[in-house]
């Protein structure tokens, strides 16, 4: 009898570790991400959020998706990773590099400097945009350090917090996380990484299954991102033609 019991705890043990792999496994860091200088337990959490939010599997199934944020039509290309934005009378066409090309009014810009100028400034909003919607996603990307901060208090409610700091800008992100669920419920944008008062601090919620991913639109506060829609296919000229 006691062979028996040895026998049933060492299949059940064996059945635990098939049927719950560790969630770390399942979410592999992007070459150039802080692994040294991001602490075992905020790695852990950023994997927990990623599982929270549909998971790694239906992440990388996701190929466009499109957004309105502060009167930008948005259409990214996560594949690609290049981006269509379109702000009142004027076509951004840009790359993650901060490439691209500009056309205000129907007119191509073409002179150097000024388009250089323009295209720096739709970077710098487009990655804010980016984070304001898809951060979560992008916890262990190139360039990036986290780090576990304990538990911390915001409007009356105890979350896990995680500072998010990058290698080749000055800002950072601390995301307030549900200590249940692991979605992000409040995130702060600090423009100085260091610094105590954040710039701004939003809700992240009304949370919605599209694509099997969950994404936070449409917020109690009205900013943030807006009319969230993911597609499979969208024609090529989007991206390389205004």
């Amino acid at each position: 009898m006691r062979t028996v019991y040895i026998l049933l705890g060492l299949l059940l043990i064996s059945c635990a570790q098939k049927e719950t792999p560790l969630v770390r496994d399942q979410n592999p860091a992007a070459a150039g991400f802080d692994a040294l200088g991001s602490d075992p337990a905020a790695i852990e959490l950023a994997d927990s959020i990623m599982h929270a939010m549909g998971g790694r599997k239906a992440w990388d199934k996701v190929r466009y998706i499109s957004w309105n944020a502060v009167g930008r039509d948005i259409i990214y290309d996560k594949e690609a990773d290049r981006v269509r934005i379109v702000h009142g009378d004027t076509i951004c066409l840009l790359t993650s590099a901060g490439t691209g090309r500009i056309q205000i009014k129907g007119v191509e810009m073409v002179e150097s400097e000024a388009l250089s100028s323009l295209l720096e400034s739709f970077h710098t909003a487009w990655r804010i945009d980016f984070y304001d919607l898809l951060l979560p996603f992008a916890l262990k990307s190139s360039g990036v350090t986290i780090r576990y901060m304990g538990e911390d208090s915001l409007s009356g409610q105890r979350f896990n917090s995680l500072i998010l700091t990058f290698q080749k800008q000055p800002d950072q992100y601390k995301l307030y996380v549900d200590k249940q669920t692991k979605l992000v419920r409040f995130g702060a944008y600090y423009q100085n990484a260091g610094t105590e008062q954040a710039t701004r601090i939003h809700p992240w919620d009304n949370y919605q299954n599209v694509n099997e991913i969950q994404l936070s639109a449409n917020r109690s506060d009205g900013h943030g991102p807006m009319k969230v829609k993911v597609d499979k296919d969208l024609p090529e000229k989007l991206f390389n033609e205004f």
